[in-house]
């Protein structure tokens, strides 16, 4: 690794993420771990500058209070001791809640005590990937299930630079993606980047297994036991595969629990494999946070309408065609959401609002069509803004931009009569129906 590291030791505080970004936001490479690593495993690392000694609420674990080790403390490595008041150092300090003043503290500790060099940069972290990548993989062939979601697809896109045709992609199409998806998925990939990608039609397939069930975690449980079922037989039919390549990402590793925290949620990408497909992994952008990732995929040249994908949950439109999923509804949603992004794109708002989608509930309502009683769907509009996905605002429209959009999807999406717009933040509502 060329970059000068910064090293952050959990001893309990809820704000090592914060800490992490912005040290790296300074640019210079920042990684957490443990309070126990000892001095040895942190001179093994490469290039570290200096050590943040990160304490708070959560520093006390089964009644003890966890500490690092005293050759650490007594080590020549300059030190940030922050909320961890017992600790031998002059440097003991509260972490500023106002973000400028955070950068001020950790920029006087990281360029003034330990003279790191702001070296930390995408290319310089793909350069050290590829090389990496070519160091575990060898000669040898690496598999990735391809979504098309951002991390898939910036997996992707750096296994291909480091490895070519090593790499073997599958995307699987369960028909509950986005309009156009699927295609772009194959064009960018297969036809630009010339990477060895087998298509999967798996449409009926899924849409079979799904037929009249309601239940939206069961909906979820089949999708995603399908998925691994389809993945399974595609890896048995390739020879030769030692690896599997994963979109694992930073936040899924401190969200999977410390020493020190509990599990925010379990860390899964493919998951639930059989074990007799016993494949080493590939973890490329395991110390990335997500917009990380982003201006990983936009410096390997991915196309903007990949990179900055909104967040999709991963049983797709599964979950917003409420109730059973029926073909004529589950277009009804694919459309209506095409036409809404496609608006949302001409005024301006593409990129601004978090997240934006449509839903159509298993019910219909009584309107007027050509001069006629119709008996059709709603479709629900959602937009809202979130910084972490634990609370969210709803998206401010435009009444002419509303009827808009509105106009488009009762004239242009076969079965709607109505259109509403949901006004509810998170909490009570939360960001998807199901």
């Amino acid at each position: 690794m060329k970059q000068d590291m910064i090293v952050i030791l959990d001893l309990g505080s809820t704000e090592n993420a914060r800490v992490a970004r912005a040290v790296r936001a300074l640019g210079v490479y920042s990684e957490i771990y443990p309070h126990d690593t000892s001095l040895d495993q942190l001179k093994a690392l490469p290039n570290v500058k200096g050590l943040i000694l990160s304490g708070g609420e959560n520093r006390i674990v089964d009644g003890v209070e966890v500490d690092v080790d005293k050759a650490v403390y007594e080590s020549d490595f300059p030190k940030l001791t922050v909320n961890h008041p017992k600790a031998p150092s002059q440097d003991a300090a509260v972490w500023p809640e106002n973000d400028e003043e955070l950068k001020k503290l950790l920029s006087g500790f990281v360029f003034d005590r330990c003279g790191a060099q702001a070296n930390w940069s995408m290319k310089n972290f793909i350069d050290d990937q590829v090389e990496l990548i070519r160091r575990q993989v060898g000669d040898k062939k690496v598999l990735l299930a391809l979504s098309g979601g951002v991390d898939s697809s910036v997996v992707a896109a750096l296994l291909i630079r480091a490895i070519g045709n090593q790499l073997t992609c599958v995307h699987v199409n369960h028909g509950l993606l986005r309009k156009g998806e699927p295609e772009q998925v194959v064009q960018v990939f297969r036809d630009e980047l010339k990477a060895n990608l087998i298509y999967v039609d798996a449409v009926d397939r899924f849409l079979d297994k799904l037929a009249g069930v309601s239940d939206p975690e069961q909906k979820r449980k089949i999708i995603g036991a399908e998925f691994i079922r389809v993945f399974e037989e595609e890896a048995r039919k390739l020879d030769g595969i030692d690896f599997l390549a994963q979109g694992t990402i930073y936040p899924d590793i401190i969200e999977s629990g410390t020493k020190t925290a509990k599990a925010v949620k379990a860390h899964h990408n493919v998951g639930g494999l059989p074990d007799d497909l016993k494949f080493e992994l590939v973890e490329p952008l395991k110390m990335l946070f997500k917009d990380e990732v982003r201006a990983c995929g936009k410096e390997l040249g991915l196309p903007d309408s990949m990179v900055y994908r909104q967040p999709f949950p991963g049983p797709g439109l599964g979950v917003r065609c409420l109730g059973a999923i029926t073909r004529d509804r589950l277009e009804a949603v694919r459309e209506s959401d095409a036409i809404l992004r496609e608006e949302f794109a001409k005024a301006g708002l593409e990129g601004k609002v978090w997240q934006y989608f449509t839903i159509v509930p298993d019910f219909r309502s009584v309107g007027v069509r050509d001069n006629a009683r119709s008996f059709e769907w709603p479709v629900i509009l959602r937009a809202v803004n979130t910084i972490d996905a634990m609370t969210a605002s709803v998206e401010p429209l435009e009444f002419a931009l509303l009827q808009k959009i509105t106009q488009r999807i009762v004239n242009e999406v076969p079965g709607v009569n109505r259109v509403l717009y949901d006004l509810t933040p998170k909490p009570c509502g939360t960001i998807e129906w199901e």
